[in-house]
């Protein structure tokens, strides 16, 4: 063998050597890229999440704000509403001949009730309690509380025809149902395009809900 093919076959050596360190080289690199890849995936995944987290945060303790800024007078108006009703049962007893007495003393204590109890129902609604309207509409166990029935056939059957106690509501939750006094034996209350239970299921059983058991659907909603 000349020294001119031994020096081609070393050159064909490196150059084999060369390339598999290239190969391997570009191997190595790969293997990183993807690990980084990998890396990066599922940092942004955990990003994603904790600000998805942060969000639902904000927004609950933005509700909760909400919530407590709206019903925290809650209990207090639950008890003035006893004092607001025996003002409301003074002055329904006062009998007719004193309403339009010319004594000063009883024409100013007559006014004098008037005015507390007009007082004390403008700041329970500045505070967001509310009456709840009873009278006439469809008997809703969630805000009304029934009492006993009335025969009557002129009206639908289920309807509140007697309200026996106003009940009242802060927001969208009741402080204290409405007692009433509804129909019976009129005509079905027709349901709704979207009430599926019509008034069978949705009519008051009175036993359930007499003053004996204290507590009625309308009062387990309560706040």
């Amino acid at each position: 063998m000349s020294g001119q093919d031994t020096q081609s076959e070393f050159a064909n050596i490196n150059d084999g050597d060369e390339q598999a360190e290239n190969e391997g080289a570009d191997s190595a690199a790969q293997d990183v890229i993807v690990a980084l890849q990998a890396e990066n995936s599922d940092l942004k995944d955990r990003i994603l999440r904790a600000v998805a987290e942060m969000e639902n945060l904000r927004k609950r303790t933005q509700r909760e704000v909400s919530d407590a800024r709206s019903y925290a007078v809650a209990d207090f108006a639950r008890d003035m509403l006893g004092a607001t009703d025996n003002l409301a049962r003074a002055l329904a007893m006062v009998p007719e001949h004193l309403l339009h007495n010319e004594d000063p003393a009883i024409k100013s204590l007559i006014e004098g009730i008037e005015m507390t109890e007009r007082e004390m129902q403008r700041l329970m609604q500045k505070h967001g309690v509310r009456p709840i309207v009873a009278q006439g509409q469809k008997f809703d166990p969630h805000k009304h509380q029934a009492m006993f029935e009335v025969p009557d056939e002129t009206v639908p059957a289920g309807t509140v025809v007697q309200v026996v106690q106003t009940g009242y509501e802060i927001g969208e939750r009741v402080l204290r149902p409405a007692m009433v006094g509804i129909s019976k034996g009129g005509p079905k209350i027709a349901p709704k395009s979207n009430d599926t239970t019509g008034l069978d299921e949705s009519a008051p059983d009175i036993a359930d809900n007499a003053p004996d058991g204290e507590q009625s659907e309308g009062i387990d909603r309560q706040v």
